[in-house]
């Protein structure tokens, strides 16, 4: 029979009890995922010592913070093969971009496109993307800030310096023509 992902079977010990909770998220992130304390908290955001507390039963985890602990276990389980990257953009761009995989660091990654029009639809492809299990974002940076407010993966602006300056360039020309 074939065991259930982490995050499931870490939902269902939450429904069950704090001290369920507990004792399976310690064998996961000691027994199948090697992770420890430090790397959990640099991944969830949570504070070292919130996590110390989770772990050692003396603090029940909050909403957010079990939302947090889940999504860092989720990326820590996902398989290097599954990691994509969301590019989140206008269509014209995307259709601009030349590489759907990259290389960093001897690791490879996919780049999943968003298309969006709208503000709105950079906001909810951003939430699709980190349900989806993207590991970063990469947007517009007038739309940076609020997305970094609404998810918990690492955002990344595009910043088009040399297409910035070939814009302006163009704009004066059309304005003089």
């Amino acid at each position: 029979m074939m065991q259930a992902e982490p995050v499931d079977r870490l939902l269902r010990a939450a429904l069950v009890s704090d001290e369920e909770f507990t004792a399976l998220l310690n064998h996961i992130l000691k027994a199948e995922l090697r992770v420890g304390v430090r790397e959990l908290s640099e991944r969830s955001g949570i504070a070292q010592s919130t996590l110390y507390k989770v772990l050692n039963g003396q603090r029940s985890p909050t909403l957010s913070t079990l939302r947090q602990i889940l999504n860092a276990v989720r990326s820590f389980s996902r398989s290097p093969e599954e990691a994509f990257i969301g590019l989140i953009a206008a269509r014209y761009v995307l259709e601009s971009i030349q590489e759907r995989m990259v290389v960093i660091d001897g690791q490879q990654f996919r780049v999943r496109e968003y298309p969006v029009h709208t503000f709105e639809d950079t906001i909810v492809a951003a939430v699709r993307a980190e349900r989806e299990g993207a590991i970063a974002i990469v947007c517009a940076p007038i739309a940076s800030s609020t997305i970094e407010q609404v998810i918990r993966i690492p955002v990344t602006t595009i910043v088009p310096r040399d297409s910035v300056q070939r814009a302006i360039e163009a704009a004066a020309r059309k304005a003089w023509m």
